[in-house]
């Protein structure tokens, strides 16, 4: 007898729609498994304001809420994962779905590339070419996102400006630039 091959697929998942549109993804491409299950966290990492699961046919419990659990101290949020089984004769009980399942979204969550979320005020920073150089500086320092330039009269930059430093980084550009420099939210 065959043992049951299980894949387990994820992706970004911002809200619940984007999370539900992959779940469909991963049905239409694996349509002959015998199930798909899933769970998302859309929200911060250990949030629960936001989140899915389903066994998809499975015993109650034993797969859903595991992916969901492992998602959920997995340290990562706006994650979707779908676990596809194939069955392969060989019933593994409750305790044995559970490991597979939340074994899978854990192998997942191991390989994944993962960066901390920063959320960003976009403005506008607009300067005298003396003045170009220290900004530049500044911006790095202050892991300011450079979105488009754009040199006329002046240099106009649009950004992105971590919001917890928006206030700080107001002030460096006023002091960069002696105050001639102008910013503004977009």
């Amino acid at each position: 007898m065959q043992r049951s091959r299980f894949i387990t697929s994820g992706a970004h998942a911002p809200d619940a729609e984007a999370a539900h549109s992959f779940i469909q993804r991963v049905r239409d491409e694996f349509p002959d498994a015998t199930h798909n299950c899933w769970a998302f966290v859309a929200g911060p990492p250990g949030s629960t304001a936001h989140i899915g699961m389903s066994d998809d046919g499975e015993p109650h419990g034993t797969a859903g809420r595991p992916m969901l659990t492992a998602l959920l101290h997995g340290g990562v949020g706006e994650m979707v994962a779908v676990s596809t089984r194939y069955f392969g004769g060989i019933k593994l009980g409750t305790g044995g779905l559970s490991r597979a399942y939340s074994g899978g979204v854990k192998l997942l969550l191991e390989s994944l590339p993962v960066e901390e979320k920063v959320e960003r005020v976009l403005v506008e920073v607009t300067v005298s070419y003396a003045d170009v150089d220290a900004l530049q500086r500044l911006m790095e320092e202050s892991e300011v996102t450079v979105e488009a330039e754009e040199y006329g009269a002046d240099v106009r930059y649009s950004c992105g400006v971590p919001t917890s430093t928006l206030d700080t980084f107001r002030s460096a550009v006023a002091d960069v630039s002696r105050g001639t420099g102008v910013m503004r939210e977009v």
